[in-house]
């Protein structure tokens, strides 16, 4: 067995580490969501959290950890009368992002459920993390199905798997952590509430810590026995507190002050909801009873309020979490009680050594970092400013937009946008299983099995199924794509409104593609070359950096934005084959510099058209005299020509719906 990284060794983390900790103390707190940098230690924490963790006793052979003392009536190895116990270490079960249904939840045996009528059931890891951890990596990768799943045992403390009539329950109450990369995407904000503390990390910048980290990291690697050992004590020490602030917690009284405080911090920073409250008392109550203290005090709220809220004041996904620690502070002291701690020090190091977390707000932001940057070219390096470059235009405010989808029916990640043949969604029909089966068709399984009864001497009421009988039923849902937005950022686009509107959209559309789980890319073209302004992906707060730093001006190489966008289409179909583009391109259709340049863009606009990418033009042509180049361009990509004030959301939703006709 692997010897953990002790969790003691961890170097600074000082919040992720107490985050932990109170949870282990008090799991009603709700667990943990560890957001930060890759490299930072926390997979490494959470993996050692379960080695200080106190043992749990449970009924013998019991597959799904039932208390002796209180057993669950309904538990499928049940019921639990004088039956010994035993004891056995707390799991920290870990979820992979890639996990199917079945592995969550658990699976019945369909061919001995219809031949004998027996619910064999084999549990999954809702079962092992019971009265445990349930650990996910890369938490906002994880796939809706799954999601929906947790969140519904989150809530009910129980699974339920149903299966063709067959119904099987137990417990499922468990510690949740989650730990995730922030530029990968956000999380949905349903499973983002269920967590009931938030910790931001990031690696230290003084090197006298980060050469301790790379210390203690080599000495582990070299022999993780010894070097576990030369921590068994301060191992030993953590654990004993964990149990000691265990006996303790009921005794912690959370006074009238302390509740006022709660209460008036959740309203003054807008949260939603009453979840927020209840973890900022949970959470200040294991404060105290971690510190060793009966009362709560005013810096056991304030700690609470820097782990419990900041996740729960982002109103949509382009705000930062954080909290602004003066308004904080100044509303703990408006609504501080007669039984406060008269002279609290909320200091940067709280009780346990949890310590305070840098201000978000204190962070260069807006206008006055990113706007003074120089521009980014495809390898993030500066490049030098064009002939009649702008600044940046502010983009407009964001609308709601109406579902933009691909023709056709796809076999892409799931989602929630363009139809696709999905193992999600309504059933459409049936065929034999393809490896093993996940959904069961059960009327087209006995038709098969129906004529061969006789022969294989069937006597009794129960169906004779065989393995080639079983149907795997086909089903239809959502999936997601990569909507890619090709933007001409010349000279001839560099009116502020023109481009702010231009931005609104496509800011618009991120939130739209957030929701619905797309990728969202961003090409712009300007000067004498074309540059991935955006790379696809799904992390919206990148892509509302990226947009307010886009300049303009310049010449107009139209080829040269066609071709990059078609290069970045090729290199994703390698990574992510299954998913299907729609193309966007934001133009008036004018091409300037080099030899016959609208010939040029013309055909490099007939590459999209051979490889049947849907693609949108918003023509952005302006005054008395029109050209028509926008409409000629669709033509050439085989879309649909709309004007830039048709871009809102009715008018987008009648050009998709355009492009599906021209399509079929």
């Amino acid at each position: 067995m692997t010897t953990p990284f002790p969790f003691t060794a961890v170097v600074g983390q000082d919040d992720l580490r107490l985050a932990l900790l109170l949870n282990a103390v008090s799991p009603a707190v709700g667990g943990v969501l560890v957001r930060g940098e890759k490299g930072t230690a926390k997979s490494t924490a959470v993996r050692a959290l379960s080695a200080l963790l106190p043992a749990v006793p449970v009924v013998a052979g019991c597959r799904f950890s039932c208390d002796p003392a209180a057993p669950d009536p309904g538990c499928p190895d049940g019921p639990h009368e004088d039956i010994a116990g035993a004891s056995r270490p707390a799991r920290m079960v870990e979820l992979p992002v890639g996990a199917s249904e079945d592995r969550l939840v658990g699976a019945l045996d369909i061919e001995r459920a219809l031949a004998e009528g027996v619910k064999a059931f084999e549990p999954g890891l809702l079962a092992d993390a019971h009265r445990g951890i349930l650990y996910v990596d890369e938490v906002n990768l994880l796939h809706d199905h799954l999601v929906d799943l947790l969140l519904d045992a989150a809530a009910m403390g129980a699974s339920y798997v149903e299966r063709e009539g067959v119904s099987v329950r137990h417990a499922s109450k468990f510690l949740l952590v989650g730990t995730m990369n922030p530029e990968e995407g956000e999380l949905r904000p349903q499973l983002l509430d269920r967590f009931g503390l938030t910790v931001e990390v990031a690696a230290s910048r003084e090197p006298d810590q980060r050469v301790e980290v790379v210390r203690r990291r080599l000495a582990y690697d070299d022999d993780p026995a010894v070097f576990a050992a030369r921590w068994a004590d301060e191992e030993a020490a953590v654990r004993q507190r964990i149990v000691a602030a265990r006996e303790l917690l009921p005794s912690v009284r959370l006074g009238d002050g302390a509740l006022r405080q709660i209460a008036a911090t959740c309203a003054a920073f807008e949260v939603d909801g009453m979840r927020a409250d209840i973890v900022m008392a949970r959470t200040a109550t294991a404060l105290a009873a971690w510190a060793g203290r009966t009362d709560v005090l005013a810096e056991d709220v304030r700690q609470a309020a820097l782990l419990a809220l900041p996740h729960r004041r982002r109103r949509n996904p382009f705000d930062a979490p954080g909290l602004d620690e003066d308004k904080l502070d100044e509303t703990l002291e408006e609504f501080g009680g007669p039984d406060d701690d008269p002279d609290p020090d909320p200091g940067p190091d709280g009780p346990g050594g949890g310590g305070g977390r840098p201000d978000p707000d204190d962070a260069p932001q807006g206008d006055g970092d990113t706007a003074a940057r120089p521009e980014a070219g495809e390898n993030g390096q500066p490049q030098p400013s064009g002939a009649g470059e702008q600044s940046p235009a502010r983009a407009s405010e964001p609308f709601r937009t109406k579902v933009l989808s691909v023709p056709g029916i796809g076999e892409g990640a799931a989602g929630r946008r363009s139809r696709a043949r999905t193992e999600h969604g309504r059933t459409t029909g049936a065929r034999r299983p393809r490896g093993a089966l996940t959904k069961l068709h059960l009327a087209a399984t006995v038709r098969a099995a129906a004529p061969h009864q006789r022969a294989r001497g069937r006597s009794g009421p129960g169906l004779v199924v065989r393995r080639d009988d079983l149907r795997q039923a086909t089903r239809e849902g959502r999936e997601g794509n990569l909507v890619l937005f090709v933007v001409d950022a010349s000279g001839s686009m560099a009116a502020r409104q023109r481009m702010g509107a231009v931005k609104g959209a496509v800011l618009s559309l991120l939130l739209d593609a957030y929701q619905r789980r797309d990728k969202v890319g961003l090409v712009t073209f300007r000067g004498s070359a074309a540059d991935v302004a955006l790379p696809p992906t799904s992390s919206v707060d990148a892509a509302a950096a990226r947009l307010e730093t886009l300049p303009t001006g310049g010449r107009t190489p139209l080829a040269a934005g066609l071709l990059r966008a078609h290069e970045v289409l090729r290199v994703e179909r390698l990574r992510d084959p299954a998913r299907r583009p729609l193309v966007v391109l934001v133009t008036d259709g004018r091409a300037t510099g080099g030899p016959e340049p609208v010939a040029l863009a013309g055909r490099a606009a007939r590459l999209f058209a051979a490889d049947g990418v849907a693609s949108v033009v918003v023509d952005c042509e302006s005054g008395p005299v029109r050209l028509g180049l926008a409409g000629q361009l669709a033509g050439e990509l085989g879309g649909t020509a709309v004007t830039l004030d048709e871009l809102r959301a009715d008018s987008i939703a009648g050009l998709v719906k355009d492009v599906q006709r021209r399509a079929a």
